[in-house]
This record gives structure tokens, sequence and C-alpha cells, in this order.
């Protein structure tokens, strides 16, 4: 399946699985248990390796170091996961909502109306 995609694109691709558990938690300074714990509560869901492994993507690790930035700053796991999923949320609300009040056409582009 990954075979089919091209390398290029695999690795500009921000939801490709590319990263081991060792690598992504010594990207993010942090342990293989802390990955293990976002994913018990449900923040990170990582993909699996036809052998079984973790194999976590860039968008993953982005969340997961959101994660490690509020439990280093004293916030238990679980409400850290929880601030982090409220967090993206919003995130995608405020774009949809954006997307609703800048519409990509103009009353110009279709011709049987007339601008007000």
């Amino acid at each position: 399946m990954a075979a089919d995609i091209p390398l290029g694109d695999r690795l500009d691709d921000d939801d490709y699985p590319a990263y081991t558990m060792g690598r992504a938690a010594e990207m993010l300074g942090t342990t293989p248990g802390f990955l293990r714990a976002i994913g018990e509560a449900r923040l990170i869901t990582p993909l699996r390796s036809e052998g079984g492994h973790r194999r976590y993507s860039r968008y993953q690790l982005r969340i997961a170091a959101r994660a490690r930035e509020l439990v280093d700053r004293g916030t238990p796991i679980e409400a850290a996961c929880r601030i982090v999923i409220l967090e993206d949320q919003l995130e995608e609300a405020q774009r949809i909502n954006a997307e609703h009040h800048h519409p990509t056409h103009t009353p110009a582009d279709n011709p049987g109306t007339r601008p007000h």
C-alpha cells in the first residue's frame, strides 16, 4: 500500500506514520511510556506496522508535543489530553467558521446573480 505512494509524497504527508515509537519519543524528549499513556487516554492512536509496532505521524507528534508541554507544567496527563483535544476541536470549528464567512466565490462568479 505505502509502496504505491511516491516517497516524496509520503515524506510531505503530515499523516504518514513515518516514526517508530523510539524515534518519536526521542524527538519529543520523552519516554515511550508517555506515548503509550497518551494513546491510552485516546489523544492519539498510532498506526501499526505489519509487525505490530506503533508508528507515528508528524501531526501526531505535534499533538503529543502540546500534551507534553502541559504535563511539564504540572497538568495531569488525562487533563492535558482533554485540553489538547478541545484545542484541536476549537481550531477546526474556527476554520469551518472562517470558510463560511469568507466564501471562495463572489457574485461575479455566478452570472445569474446580481450584487446587492
